[in-house]
């Protein structure tokens, strides 16, 4: 499957950089401030998560509204094998090229910004965002985009009318 082949390049890239970075990182399973309802990800990462927990979205509740939909009770992420490519980058230092403005952006969890000023890092030792978001776009042949959350509604509602029928 290209969207797991893509996720494994990703996840080479940035365990590459969280090595670099692992003095400052404090990302760690229960650390979920970047777990936010409004994260949204590509239909065709939304397809692996809905076949990888097909009984999770039938059968199992969401977390609260204001964090992540798939945060388990002690904020550990569910999906974590099947996590979308927004969440196999998070912590780590991004950088972003506005080509209109001709302006490059930096960015990092605040948790993770207690070392060198992100500024001051050499390109390679960011992760730039691009190349990966237009390969997803390219697998998918669009730009629609999923909120995680609503996998579960969708999911919930479509178990809901199965077992109806059934009856």
């Amino acid at each position: 499957m290209l969207i797991e082949t893509l996720h494994g390049e990703v996840d080479v890239r940035a365990k590459a950089l969280a090595e670099r970075h692992r003095e400052r990182l404090v990302c760690r399973r229960g650390c979920f401030g970047c777990c936010v309802d409004e994260i949204t990800v590509f239909e065709v990462e939304a397809a692996r998560i809905r076949d990888a927990a097909a009984t999770l979205l039938a059968e199992g509740t969401p977390h609260p509204v204001g964090q992540c939909a798939f945060l388990g009770s002690e904020g550990e992420c569910r999906i974590y094998e099947v996590r979308p490519y927004v969440c196999r980058t998070q912590g780590l230092p991004l950088r972003w090229i506005d080509d209109e403005a001709e302006a490059e952006y930096r960015d990092i969890c605040p948790l993770n910004d207690e070392s060198d000023p992100i500024e001051t890092l050499a390109a390679e030792e960011c992760w730039t965002l691009g190349e990966f978001e237009e390969r997803l776009a390219e697998l998918q042949g669009d730009g629609r985009r999923v909120a995680l959350r609503d996998l579960f509604s969708v999911e919930a509602e479509t178990a809901r009318t199965q077992s109806q029928r059934e009856e």
